[in-house]
């Protein structure tokens, strides 16, 4: 999969209507795009930026129902949620992990309220589940997590849901697309819609974001799932439209692993604001979140606020004995979550649903609203069952119950660093075996080797210092230090690959570098 062979075929349909085009290149778009190329339809989804560079990148890297979810009642996005959960573990078992989690509990009544209401998620979970949940002693929940607060601590509930890379879930999902006979693209921004005389959608106007060269591009059916960004593209169809999406940010902090010893990750069940807090082990560091703030205008790169940083770092020093400080974060991102716009304001963002909904203007555009990334599947074939009916598209029954996504292996050792790359991982080796310079470490830090920043370029279309150590490889959510130290190394490799001149390298290298300031405190 490379950008210049999927320019090939963009240029090679010239006016020839695709069956589907798809805007958005993050877990919305990608699914519908996916579901489409599966059912044979000739599909071509565009992406202004990168896959999965905005809120896409940004989660809590959890496969999950939602344990908060059933706690507020909304069974019906929980039974789906796990049902995707345990499907997405049979197709992409390279990427997805069985994560046992723990509610420490500090109060008389929280074992058996805790440990009632996830025998109640089991049971959703029904032959998809993942493990029995189970109440444990204080000894138990001690050895389980022994940085949690012992004071008060009356003992625990155990129970498991799923764990993932969410921007290596997108590149896999972006390939398996292409192995379907799609075409995807990122960096390429569209820009406006063509109509026909009744002014229905007949595709739309795009511009190369490395070449600044304009498309026009004719789609029997057009799908906007560009997140936060969907009512920027409903302007772009109607300019009176109506706002149907509300964003609410969410923060993370990286820590080292010392923060959380062994393999459990922790759920507070409830925080001084009313949600959850996780501390989940992720690539050898722990990843501590998140917030809920409502934001008013949407951006590609949220930043995280000072209150953010310092709910996060408080509420986790109520529950470890060895408390965070500033100097211990990593790294800090933000993301922002797509809610569907409620019908009474001022609801808070916490109470806002995370179901999806999929409209139909009356120009023919489909637009997906809220959702995440547990459903992306399920979202992908609601728009496709919609778009068959809107568009007069031949009927055809969903493959992505049982379809594995691209390089799908089972049983790979947990333990294995490449593991997340499924039967990629020997032709990344043999990178690293032609060339034994590109076997090192791109960092001591980091557990990702140089051999994967030719294969991120080469077979990720990865085009700048960013798509790889934001998104192919994680260095920059795991420790912004570390991906500083390390991107001109990345940019060197880069541009041996890319062609690019000494100009070119300098700029990609000021850009990264202005960008991992964000990441930092």
């Amino acid at each position: 999969m490379n950008r210049p062979a999927m320019i090939t075929q963009l240029e090679a349909q010239g006016h020839q209507p695709w069956d589907v085009l798809v805007i958005g290149g993050g877990a919305s778009g990608l699914g519908a795009a996916l579901e489409a190329s599966s059912r044979g339809f000739k599909t071509l989804l565009l992406e202004q930026g990168d896959f999965a560079q905005g809120t896409s990148s940004r989660s809590t890297k959890l496969i999950h129902g939602g344990v908060r979810y059933l706690a507020q009642g909304d069974l019906m996005l929980v039974f789906e949620a796990l049902h995707e959960r345990g499907l997405l573990m049979q197709n992409a078992p390279h990427l997805v992990s069985n994560q046992a989690f723990i509610i420490p509990n500090y109060d008389w009544w929280g074992g058996p309220f805790y440990t009632i209401g996830l025998k109640v998620y089991d049971m959703m979970a029904g032959k998809l589940g993942l493990g029995p949940s189970e109440g444990i002693s204080r000894e138990e929940t001690i050895k389980a997590l022994p940085n949690i607060k012992r004071e008060g601590l009356r003992g625990g509930v155990v129970y498991y849901d799923g764990q993932f890379d969410d921007a290596r879930l997108a590149v896999h999902l972006a390939h398996t697309i292409a192995d379907q006979g799609g075409t995807v693209l990122n960096y390429m921004k569209v820009t406006g819609m063509l109509k026909a005389a009744d002014e229905r959608i007949t595709g739309i106007t795009a511009t190369d974001v490395e070449t600044g060269k304009d498309y026009q591009v004719h789609s029997r059916v057009v799908i906007n799932a560009t997140g936060v960004f969907v009512d920027d593209v409903l302007k772009m169809d109607n300019v009176k439209a109506e706002k149907t999406t509300v964003s609410s940010q969410g923060v993370h902090l990286v820590l080292d692993k010392v923060f959380l010893p062994g393999d459990a990750a922790v759920l507070i069940p409830k925080t001084d604001d009313g949600r959850v807090l996780f501390a989940v082990p992720w690539y050898g560091k722990v990843l501590v979140g998140t917030t809920d703030t409502p934001v008013d205008s949407p951006s590609i790169e949220p930043r995280a606020l000072e209150e953010e940083v310092e709910f996060i770092l408080t509420t986790a020093g109520k529950y470890l004995t060895h408390a965070p400080l500033r100097s211990d974060v990593r790294s800090v991102f933000a993301g922002l979550r797509p809610l569907v716009a409620p019908k009474t304001e001022g609801k808070p963002t916490k109470e806002i649903s995370r179901g999806h909904k999929i409209s139909v203007s009356l120009s023919g555009l489909l637009t997906m609203t809220g959702g995440k990334w547990t459903t992306y599947r399920k979202m992908g074939q609601d728009v496709m069952d919609k778009a068959t009916i809107g568009a007069d598209l031949e009927e055809r029954a969903s493959v992505t119950q049982n379809l594995p996504l691209h390089g799908s292996e089972s049983g790979i050792e947990a333990s294995d660093p490449l593991r997340h790359y499924g039967t990629d991982k020997a032709a990344v080796r043999r990178i690293a075996s032609d060339d034994s310079a590109m076997a090192a470490l791109l960092h001591p830090n980091l557990q990702f080797i140089k051999a994967e920043v030719i294969w991120a370029v080469r077979e990720e279309m990865a085009r700048t210092i960013a798509d790889v150590l934001a998104r192919r490889v994680r260095a920059l959510f795991l420790d912004a230090g570390a991906s500083m130290e390390v991107a001109d190394e990345v940019g060197r490799l880069m541009a041996r690959e890319l062609g690019w001149n000494q100009e070119k390298l300098a700029s990609e290298i000021q850009k990264f570098q202005s960008l991992v300031k964000g990441y930092m405190l």
